[in-house]
């Protein structure tokens, strides 16, 4: 149902991750809003993901003539995995699906919005970017490097318009995080434990938060990483 206090009417959205998960809910939750939402799914290790990236961008500036807001959803996770085990293979794929196609789709998002003087990119470095522990080694880094990305941007380009966020989840029952519930359940019993408010989110959570971020009663943050994940960096 739309929200008048979202006023997304004529807003374009750009999703990525937008099969499952967090992006699916994400590009739902817009389309709610009667905003114009396109959205992009690359495999894991795809060769052609820069292609593909580019060809999304394209194919949704021709079909919508402008992309107003980016979401830069996608992400893999690395099994925990401490540095001793971690090949350079999931090392590569990790930093190729959580850095770099954010690098990517960003760097062609951004000449228009500069051009245009409007824009709002949100980026998910999660929890991972913010501590130790929300993942393996590979994870935590490139989530770190997503954070970075998120502040250093929003310092450069603040003065022109465009507005850079980040969203740091916490357990979020998705797709992503099915390995956690599988078997007898333990790791996601213990994650919810391990969590102050004592349970999962649900996608649709991140959803609100995102929405909120995109209104101009968010427009002073600016750089600004927001925690969604019920106290876990209280700890």
């Amino acid at each position: 149902m739309r929200n008048s206090y979202y006023d997304l009417a004529n807003q374009v959205v750009l999703v990525t991750g937008g099969a499952s998960g967090i992006g699916l809910a994400q590009a739902r939750v817009f389309l709610e809003q009667e905003a114009f939402v396109f959205t992009v799914d690359c495999q894991l290790g795809d060769i052609h993901q820069h292609e593909i990236l580019e060809q999304a961008v394209v194919a949704c500036k021709n079909r919508f003539g402008t992309i107003t807001i980016l979401l830069n959803t996608a992400g893999i996770l690395d099994d925990y995995l401490p540095l001793h085990k971690t090949d350079e293979t999931l090392w590569d794929n990790i930093y190729e699906t959580n850095v770099k196609s954010t690098y990517r789709l960003t760097k062609l998002v951004l000449p228009s919005m500069l051009k245009n003087k409007r824009g709002t990119v949100i980026n998910m470095p999660s929890i991972a970017g913010m501590i130790a522990g929300g993942g393996g080694v590979a994870y935590t880094m490139s989530k770190h490097a997503v954070a970075g990305f998120t502040k250093q941007l929003a310092l450069d380009y603040a003065a022109q318009g465009v507005s850079f966020k980040g969203i740091a989840p916490g357990a979020i029952k998705t797709a992503m995080t099915q390995a956690d519930f599988e078997g007898d359940g333990q790791m996601a019993e213990w994650v919810a434990d391990e969590t102050p408010v004592k349970r999962w989110a649900n996608p649709e959570e991140v959803t609100e938060l995102t929405l909120f971020l995109i209104t101009p009663q968010a427009s002073y943050l600016q750089g600004a990483i927001v925690p969604i994940d019920g106290g876990w960096l209280l700890k």
